[in-house]
């Protein structure tokens, strides 16, 4: 920084967190050096840089400054070069503002050097820098480097907020209730993102002017700046994760290794040789994950392959959904506008890996289809498993004994485990995860805990109410989304718009009335001729419509219409307010319920429609062929598909997912093991649901393996429905 500069010296190139060694000797290093020694400004030996910056002693002086005093400081300049002073700032002008400071009183301790004042008209205000935190001051560390006391400092206005919960804080996922405080902060670029004033200074310090960016949506500029004008200090400096030496090394190096479940190679899983069946081929998407083009039955090296992970992603995400775009945030603010006074020579000198990641991290924001969201609430799932004891004849009940268990938590893995309470040995058999969530969904479409035929709203059920019945329910939907399970797809579009909306933003429409004398008061009132008409219809209902708080006078036959919507509100909406409002506590277990909020777009049709019919293709890309299998079986397999969508045969396409995997469809976020496929020398087909493997018979004939494929399937799923049918 030039000499003589003006009180704007304070530029950016001050709020350097990596500043050049300096010719005086700091003693950062010394034990007991700076550690013990006061600050010359606010008269504390604190030493914590997140809070007050970092402090430095200078040995030849005697003089110990915290970084944030000195800076804040209102009657200082940068006068001096970088290696002069104390980061620029000269030793005579640091004594000078102390001896001015002296002469000034603290507004908060009343102790005499408060070196820095408010930049209010008028306002006489001066304080220490950490009386300023204590009494939630703004310090502006850009610009002029403005100080604001706790009556003049700016404030977020929020025009309408319609979050009334609390929300979580996006850096630390704790609850926070969304209200702008000092301490509270919010996104002016995502409405719903909300954070801990403390969170966001520690991720600006990690992160620097470069990545420290909204955590919803990853604008930078918007975001930073107004992060500024709240007093966060956002240091010009590359992210502590950049500063790591070596940090990236292991992506210089090539992966080879075969994951597939059963490697052929008899010299091992490193084996690799190239331009020979030997050769390792790795995952065309994540490049993580590899395989002996044998052990994977590829004829070349040219040929695609993808890892189990990779692609059920790109089942449940790419290929057969088109991911919805969301525009990029629109703005002509740059970098320098809203940060540096003069360009950083920094900027101009981005490595090609982190244009690589900023590519990666700007087309994250379009991948905003379901399967996505869904992965992204099956984070917080913890490897910690959980068991959770089912009784196949009575899942409901069992399900509900296990979720409400004290030792239950819905964030562990949870491990299905069959019992039966007629096997008096008390043997466990291990059972699929997702075939439990797939018939618990059915039990809760049939419960009564909800009216209607195909789409469905909440009934009201006074025992269920007493019970706690509704919030279990909607505990259930969560638990089954989140842990890879079925979606419910029966509910109504008025109970879903009800939950993402708020009923008051809900209009329920008259296929909403399952109750046949309430449908036929509606249609009554809805044909009324005239106001004659009208009057003996309220007459005919008086005390229902007294009951329900409906009556109203009638002036003209317009006042039908008026009528019929608050019968129908009354309904659909208001007289199953408890059962809902406890529903939807449920609902937000995991979040799930907050996320629906947010994105309610992507998940209206899963709640709503029951997945897509299943074709010969799609079962036919779903399972993956791990090991060299018999050419002649799979074609069998292919052939018998065909014959299931052509209509050729009593069993479904649904029978052998079932069979094969426990659910009767594909879940939003896909199967996780990917279904497999292999061949052995057996007489009937083999489902393994809890590893989602199909096993399909070596038959010499297509006539002989489409007979024991129906003949297993059907009297499988016939027993199994047989065991269960007198609870459904």
């Amino acid at each position: 920084m030039a000499c003589g500069a003006a009180r704007e010296g304070k530029s950016d190139t001050a709020s350097l967190e990596l500043l050049p060694s300096a010719p005086c000797k700091m003693n950062e290093n010394k034990p007991g050096g700076s550690q013990n020694s006061t600050c010359v400004f606010c008269r504390k030996n604190d030493d914590c840089p997140i809070k007050y910056g970092e402090k430095k002693t200078n040995e030849k002086w005697n003089l110990t400054v915290h970084y944030y005093c000195l800076l804040m400081s209102s009657g200082i300049w940068q006068r001096g070069k970088e290696e002069e002073g104390v980061y620029g700032f000269l030793i005579e002008d640091i004594r000078k503002e102390v001896t001015r400071a002296s002469k000034l009183k603290c507004s908060v301790c009343k102790k005499t050097g408060a070196s820095i004042g408010c930049v209010a008209p008028r306002c006489k205000r001066s304080y220490h820098f950490p009386c300023g935190l204590q009494r939630e001051c703004i310090f502006q560390f850009t610009g002029n480097f403005a100080s604001f006391c706790w009556k003049h400092r700016p404030v977020q206005i929020i025009t309408s907020n319609n979050c009334r919960d609390s929300l979580l804080c996006t850096i630390c996922l704790e609850f926070i209730e969304p209200i702008p405080t000092y301490s509270v902060l919010r996104s002016p670029c995502c409405k719903n993102a909300w954070f801990h004033r403390d969170c966001l200074q520690v991720q600006a310090i990690n992160a620097g002017v470069f990545f420290f960016r909204c955590t919803i949506c990853n604008n930078s500029d918007i975001f930073q700046k107004e992060m500024l004008r709240m007093g966060i200090h956002i240091p010009e400096k590359d992210a502590s994760w950049e500063l790591e030496e070596n940090a990236y090394q292991e992506l210089l190096q090539h992966y080879e290794h075969c994951d597939v479940r059963r490697c052929r190679c008899k010299e091992g899983r490193d084996y690799n040789v190239p331009d020979s069946k030997w050769e390792i081929k790795r995952c065309q998407c994540c490049g993580s994950s590899g395989t002996h083009l044998a052990c994977s039955s590829l004829q070349s090296w040219e040929q695609n392959w993808e890892c189990l992970e990779c692609r059920s992603i790109l089942y449940s995400a790419g290929e057969f959904q088109k991911a919805k775009k969301h525009a990029l945030p629109n703005t002509n603010v740059g970098i320098n506008d809203c940060l540096l006074e003069e360009s950083s020579p920094k900027l101009s000198r981005q490595s090609p890996g982190d244009q690589r990641k900023d590519l990666l991290r700007q087309g994250s924001k379009f991948r905003r289809d379901i399967s996505t969201l869904i992965i992204e609430l099956g984070f917080q799932v913890k490897k910690k498993p959980k068991k959770v004891f089912i009784n196949k004849a009575n899942i409901w009940n069992s399900a509900l004994d296990g979720f409400r268990n004290q030792n239950f938590n819905p964030s562990y893995t949870i491990e299905i485990v069959y019992v039966n309470e007629n096997d008096h040995f008390g043997r466990e058999q291990p059972g699929s995860k997702q075939e439990f969530l797939s018939l618990l969904m059915q039990q809760l479409e049939n419960s009564p805990l909800f009216e209607g035929s195909l789409s469905k709203n909440l009934s009201l059920n006074s025992q269920a109410l007493k019970e706690n019945l509704y919030y279990e329910a909607g505990k259930m939907v969560a638990i089954s989304l989140v842990h890879g399970g079925p979606s419910p797809g029966f509910f109504s579009q008025t109970l879903f718009n009800c939950l993402a909306y708020g009923p008051e933003n809900t209009q329920p429409i008259l296929d909403d009335v399952s109750d046949f004398d309430v449908a036929q008061i509606m249609i009554r009132v809805n044909t009324a001729a005239t106001v004659a008409d009208l009057n003996s219809i309220i007459n005919d209902y008086y005390k229902y419509l007294e009951l329900i708080g409906c009556l109203r006078l009638i002036t003209s036959i317009s006042d039908k219409y008026m009528l019929a919507k608050d019968i129908l509100v009354y309904h659909v909406i208001k007289r199953v307010q408890a059962p809902f409002e406890s529903f939807k506590q449920g609902l937000k277990t995991l979040g799930v319920l907050e996320k629906i909020q947010t994105y309610p777009e992507a998940f209206f049709h899963i709640f709503c429609h029951k997945p897509e019919n299943l074709s010969a293709k799609i079962l036919s890309d779903l399972f993956t062929v791990h090991t060299l299998s018999d050419v002649q079986t799979l074609g069998f397999w292919n052939s018998y598909l065909q014959a299931l969508e052509d209509g050729k045969s009593t069993v479904t396409m649904e029978d052998i997912l079932i069979f094969a995997t426990g659910c009767k469809s594909i879940p939003p976020a896909g199967f996780k093991p990917t279904p497999s496929i292999e061949c052995l020398h057996m007489d009937f087909p083999v489902g393994n649901k809890c590893n989602n493997c199909l096993a399909l018979p070596i038959t010499s004939t297509y006539k002989e393996f489409q007979e024991s494929m129906d003949f297993t399937i059907k009297n499988t799923l016939r027993l199994e429905k047989e065991e269960n049918s007198h609870f459904i």
